[in-house]
């Protein structure tokens, strides 16, 4: 959703710009991992940064519990044409919602004159329903509750506008737009509100819950090539065997002694060059490191350096967000959700990025022992993900919707939690080239501030990204014009 180490919300320098719709599972593909990098402040990368207020309902399953809170959302109407233009959702996901990002998604608007609402997910940015993050006030933070918040606010803001147009039970078509874990909440929305919207797209989505989901790893090995991939092999058996002699310097020569917890040193390792390869950087990796063996370069010195000055310099990861003491602060902070983000995944979703049996890149101590660990030392005792469970109510790769577009990109390690085949009614498109990331149909590569509305041209083959855009406007088209036609009730 994130590396989305299950990963979430960082400030990003402003060389770098993440929109993570979590954008996610950073881990985040969601989901969005760790980082977040969607922190930038600069007016000319938004569509709009006004914050809008709606009531939400709490518990949307519970008759008698009517506590509300405020959600905070997002409208941008510059392309709007009046009064039946199509509405465009675009869905946040796991991080601060600090407005509708200037990507893709506004040319679309533009071209179909379509007005852009955005709300954010429940219990992150400033749309928390406690002042306190505890286990027990965390009970309402989950997939479904956030389906319906969307439901909700479509309905109101349907009929909001109704109210400003003078018009009683007019619809106007909407459709559905998501990244990483946002993405999966996309597709989720066609399938569960079918009614709601004409359809769906659904980048990067990771709609397959994963227990053990070794396939990340592997796509890191894919993703970084043989001779990359056993220099990140060596670098990680020396960091394995430097640890049990050395490990106060070791964790220091990262900048990371505040990581007592091992597990937790090694994610932040991991992600350090999983983020390389799932937000279009390979070369930002790969080129010093194959370079340092090749001249005999102490390696471990070689990758701290760029541990230092690009996943935390450049990309602006704390090292904090992967401190488990971190993760049990209570106190709700907008400009972090890892707390939150590491909550749906040990109760819906757990993407546990474990080391495979073999051939792994990351330490095999990065373990499910790992991940059910921190679950406990984080919420508590009894906390175990519900895999089955969500992939049962949703149906994974299986999902039976329809009028949902699936993109994901080649390099992409989340790819393999979303739908990578076509069936009738859901097109799925894989964006294939050197530096196709996590979101790249709506983003750039590699993922960047240097352009805006998503422009392809910085991608190593921008054609293969430009042809699954025309696909996807084919689809949106017809799927708005067949909505337009017969009515919601018959979609």
């Amino acid at each position: 959703m994130g590396t989305m180490r299950l990963s979430k919300p960082l400030v990003v320098s402003v060389s770098l710009l993440f929109f993570v719709a979590l954008s996610g599972f950073a881990h985040g593909f969601v989901m969005t991992p760790r980082f977040l990098l969607n922190r930038l402040s600069q007016s000319s990368y938004y569509l709009t940064t006004k914050e809008l207020w709606f009531d939400q309902t709490l518990d949307h399953y519970s008759p008698y519990d009517l506590r509300q809170f405020k959600q905070r959302y997002y409208e941008f109407i510059d392309y709007f044409q009046v009064p039946d233009g199509p509405i465009f959702l675009k869905i946040c996901g796991e991080s601060s919602c600090n407005g509708i990002s200037n990507d893709y998604l506004g040319v679309l608007a533009k071209k179909f004159g379509a007005a852009v609402v955005s709300l954010e997910h429940r219990y992150y940015g400033k749309s928390s329903p406690f002042k306190s993050h505890t286990t027990e006030n965390l009970k309402y933070l989950s997939s479904k509750q956030a389906l319906f918040d969307l439901a909700v606010f479509r309905q109101w803001y349907q009929e909001s506008l109704n109210l400003k147009r003078n018009r009683t039970s007019a619809e106007n078509s909407w459709f559905v737009f998501g990244v990483s874990y946002s993405g999966a909440l996309s597709a989720w929305f066609r399938l569960k509100f079918p009614h709601l919207t004409c359809g769906s797209l659904a980048s990067s989505a990771v709609v397959l819950a994963v227990y053990n989901y070794t396939d990340y790893d592997k796509q890191v090995g894919e993703s970084a090539g043989p001779e990359c991939k056993a220099v990140l092999q060596e670098i990680t058996e020396l960091v394995d065997r430097s640890l049990g002699t050395n490990k106060k310097e070791l964790k220091k020569q990262f900048g990371a002694a505040e990581l007592e917890i091992d597990g937790d040193f090694f994610y932040f390792l991991a992600d350090a060059a999983v983020v390389a390869f799932q937000y279009g950087h390979p070369d930002a990796l790969c080129t010093p490191l194959v370079e340092a063996k090749k001249a005999g370069v102490d390696l471990v010195a070689a990758y701290a350096k760029y541990v230092k000055e690009y996943f935390v310099g450049t990309f602006g990861v704390s090292v904090e967000t992967y401190n488990q003491k971190h993760l049990k602060n209570t106190a709700v902070n907008e400009g972090s959700s890892d707390q939150l983000w590491w909550f749906q995944v040990c109760t819906e979703v757990a993407y546990f990025q474990v080391a495979p049996s073999n051939d792994t890149v990351r330490s095999s101590k990065i373990d499910t022992k790992y991940h059910l660990d921190l679950c406990k030392n984080v919420f508590g005792e009894g906390f175990y993900p519900e895999v089955d469970v969500t992939n049962i109510y949703y149906g994974g790769t299986n999902i039976a919707g329809s009028k949902i577009i699936f993109t994901n990109g080649s390099q992409d390690p989340w790819r393999h939690a979303s739908k990578q085949t076509s069936s009738p009614g859901m097109p799925s498109y894989i964006i294939t080239c050197h530096n196709c990331g996590h979101g790249i149909d709506m983003r750039e590569c590699p993922q960047s501030v240097s352009s805006i509305e998503g422009n392809a041209q910085s991608c190593s083959i921008p054609d293969a990204v430009n042809k699954v855009r025309y696909k996807m406007i084919e689809h949106i088209d017809l799927w708005l014009s067949e909505c337009k036609g017969s009515g919601w009730h018959s979609m």
